[in-house]
């Protein structure tokens, strides 16, 4: 396990930065841990303050690669009678803690967790048990708060548009980066991430009070963007 990066984790430090998203979808050829470490160390040669990445096969294949990365690190598993696949439970954080990540995301709604995990514990326990940071992902201004209040030192938007409350709204969450700058503590990092596909897109994000940026389908999803673009000429 590297050493946590403190410094590069606090919110002055994210401020105005990129994380890229480095995923591919099951099936994709380049759901491979050398693809997706050559795609995570591009973005970071080019000027991103870090990476997302999803299972510890991927995180641990960046870590190996890329070394001083910052890696925000989850991983997608979906249990029956719950609708949380983002890092559900304490098996999954702390299997992505283990792999090499420096903030574990997880999803931070206020949903049903498999096996009747609540997030205040599993949060409480990642903080003692392991010093891991975590970054909340949540789709509403009160479980943004709520995950800041549990102890997440990130919150971001990527659940917006993505849960059963939300699924008749479109990200990027403009309209939650204002009220939860406003209502979040000062010290907790606000990420904007989900729906941001052009960099004028980015630019607003951090101009309506976001500290980063998180992007993902807009430069790593080459299955997605070429699908639609198929779609399109077709």
């Amino acid at each position: 396990m590297p050493p946590e990066p403190s410094s590069s984790l606090e919110r002055a430090a994210l401020k105005g930065g990129l994380i890229v998203s480095v995923q591919a979808p099951e099936g994709s050829p380049l759901r491979d841990p050398d693809v997706i470490a050559a795609m995570a160390e591009a973005s970071l040669a080019n000027g991103a303050i870090g990476v997302r990445l999803e299972s510890p096969e991927h995180i641990g294949a960046v870590r190996r690669r890329c070394p001083g990365a910052l890696i925000v690190g989850l991983w997608k598993r979906s249990f029956e009678g719950s609708p949380i696949y983002i890092t559900p439970g304490w098996e999954e954080i702390r299997a992505v803690w283990a792999a090499g990540a420096d903030v574990v995301a997880l999803d931070a709604t206020e949903r049903h967790r498999p096996e009747g995990q609540q997030l205040g514990a599993l949060i409480e326990r990642a903080r003692e048990e392991l010093g891991a940071p975590l970054m909340g992902d949540i789709d509403s201004l009160a479980s943004g708060l709520r995950a800041a209040e549990l102890g997440c030192r990130w919150v971001g938007t990527t659940l917006y548009g993505y849960t059963e409350a939300t699924s008749g709204l479109k990200p990027p969450g403009w309209g939650l980066l204002a009220p939860l700058r406003q209502g979040l503590p000062g010290d907790v990092a606000l990420i904007c991430e989900g729906g941001i596909s052009d960099a004028d897109q980015a630019v607003r994000a951090l101009a309506e009070g976001a500290d980063a940026v998180v992007v993902g389908t807009a430069i790593t999803g080459v299955d997605l963007q070429v699908a639609a673009y198929v779609r399109a000429l077709g």
